[in-house]
Formats: C-alpha cells, sequence, structure tokens
C-alpha cells in the first residue's frame, strides 16, 4: 500500500474512531467543517481550491490529500488545483516549494502524469 492510500485508510480508520468514542471536540469539528465547506456564496470548488493553497502553506499532507481529492470531486480540474498550489507556494515562499512537492504527487496520483 502506497503512502497516499496509507494516509486514507488511517483518516477513514481515525474518523470512525473518533465517532465510536464519542468525541465532542470532534463532533463540533465535523459542524464546523459542514458550515465551512456548505452551501454559500461561495461554490465548493473554490472553497476546496483555498484549502488547498492554505495547506500547503501550513505544510499538512493529509490537508493536501483530502482537499486536492475534494477540489477535484468538485470539478476543479488540474490547472486549477496546481494554481491554488502555486498560491501557496507564494503565500509561504521558499518553505511552500517542500510542501508543494507533496502536492504534485497527490495530482499524479489523481490525474495521472
Amino acid at each position: 500500500m502506497g503512502k497516499l492510500e496509507e494516509m486514507s485508510k488511517k483518516r477513514i480508520q481515525s474518523h470512525k474512531k473518533f465517532l465510536a468514542i464519542k468525541s465532542k471536540v470532534y463532533e463540533r469539528f465535523l459542524e464546523v467543517e459542514k458550515a465551512a465547506f456548505g452551501k454559500g456564496k461561495v461554490p465548493k470548488k473554490y472553497k476546496e481550491l483555498i484549502a488547498v493553497g492554505i495547506s500547503v502553506v501550513i505544510n499538512c499532507e493529509s490537508c493536501m490529500q483530502w482537499h486536492i481529492e475534494q477540489a477535484a470531486k468538485a470539478g476543479a480540474s488540474q490547472q486549477e488545483i496546481l494554481e491554488a498550489v502555486e498560491i501557496g507556494i507564494e503565500m509561504s515562499g521558499g518553505p511552500g516549494t517542500v510542501s508543494a512537492r507533496f502536492a504534485l504527487d497527490v495530482m499524479e496520483g489523481i490525474f495521472g502524469k
């Protein structure tokens, strides 16, 4: 199993564990996530693209994987996702290029080479 598959598997397992133990904080986090990414004036695709850029800035690989996948599901093209990654690079300077390497791997897994 590759790194991306392992991360997805771990995310699902952890999600189930938090729900099983009835974590109030995790439940509230899910409510915040639902509110942030739910229907509003900004379409979901653009919300996910914003999250992709932020994920690069904070160097959260799991976040990058999740939000790139969600952006693609919401109709974002490979080029749109790349531009969101590039904005993350610009906003974080040099360290963003390190995070962006992982984002490129995720995009390759979704869209191919």
